[in-house]
C-alpha cells in the first residue's frame, strides 16, 4: 500500500517514512503544496497524511483539490488542537485528525483503521453498474458491448478495458503507467507506444473528430481522463 506524506518538517517526514516503511508501506513524501498535488496525480494512494501548515499551497487547499477527484482517506497532522480547527479540517473532507506531537504507533493505528474502513466500504458499495452511459455511448460491462447512438462499435479487449476504466471513474486522471498496469496487468517499463496506439485507435472508433476528442481527453503532463459529456 502506498502512502503520501505531505509534511514540510524534514525530521517528522523522515521519522514517519522510516517507521512506516518497516511496516511494509510504500512511502512518497512532499514538502510543499505544489509538490503534493503533482505527486498525488502521478500515482494512486491508499492514504494521505497531511500537514496543514505547508508552503506554496496550504494543506486545506491541497485537501480541497484531492477531494475534487478522490475519496482516498486523509489524516490531518497538525499542531493546531482546538475543536474549531478539528471541525474545520474534518468538515472539508479529512477522515481523521492527529495533533502534534504524536507517537508513531498512534499514527500507524489510525492509518490501519482508516485504510481498513475505506477498503471494507469500497468492497460493499462500489460494485460496478452493468450498463454505463456517457453522451451517446452506452457500455454493457456484462456483455462486453459498446454502442454509439444505438449503433454497435467493435472494440478489442484492451480498448474496451481502457474505455471501461475511464467511464467507471469519470473524474479520475490516469497516467500511462496506471493504464498499462491496470489494463495489461503487467509492470510498466516506460514503453508508451502500447498505450498511445490503443488510445489513438479507441478515439478513431468513438470520437466524431479524433483530432479534437470529446470523450477521451489528454491531460498534458499527466495522462488521460473522460470528457465531461452529459
Amino acid at each position: 500500500m502506498r502512502i503520501l506524506i505531505i509534511e514540510d518538517d524534514p525530521e517528522i517526514s523522515t521519522m514517519l517514512k522510516t517507521f512506516l516503511s518497516t511496516e511494509n508501506y510504500e512511502i512518497v513524501t512532499a514538502s510543499d503544496g505544489e509538490a503534493a498535488c503533482r505527486k498525488f496525480y502521478e500515482s494512486e494512494y491508499s492514504l494521505v497524511l497531511l500537514d496543514l501548515m505547508i508552503p506554496k499551497i496550504s494543506g486545506m487547499e491541497v485537501m480541497k483539490k484531492i477531494r475534487e477527484t478522490s475519496t482516498v482517506p486523509i489524516i490531518i497532522l497538525s499542531a493546531k488542537d482546538t475543536d474549531s480547527d478539528k471541525a474545520l479540517g474534518l468538515g472539508l473532507g479529512a477522515d481523521d485528525y492527529i495533533t502534534k506531537p504524536f507517537s508513531v504507533t498512534e499514527v500507524l493505528a489510525r492509518i490501519k483503521a482508516n485504510i481498513r474502513r475505506n477498503t471494507q466500504y469500497a468492497v460493499k458499495s462500489q460494485e460496478p453498474e452493468a450498463v454505463i452511459t456517457k453522451g451517446a455511448l452506452r457500455m454493457n460491462i456484462d456483455t462486453y458491448t459498446l454502442t454509439k447512438k444505438e449503433e454497435p462499435i467493435e472494440l478489442t479487449i484492451k480498448e474496451f478495458e481502457i474505455l471501461k476504466l475511464l467511464m467507471q471513474n469519470p473524474n479520475k486522471v490516469y497516467t500511462k503507467e496506471q493504464l498499462y498496469a491496470l489494463v495489461w496487468k503487467d509492470a510498466y517499463l516506460g514503453d508508451e507506444n502500447a498505450v498511445n496506439v490503443h488510445i489513438s485507435r479507441l478515439r478513431s472508433k468513438i470520437e466524431e473528430d479524433p483530432r479534437n476528442p470529446r470523450y477521451i481527453l489528454t491531460v498534458w503532463g499527466i495522462g488521460y481522463k473522460l470528457g465531461d459529456i452529459k
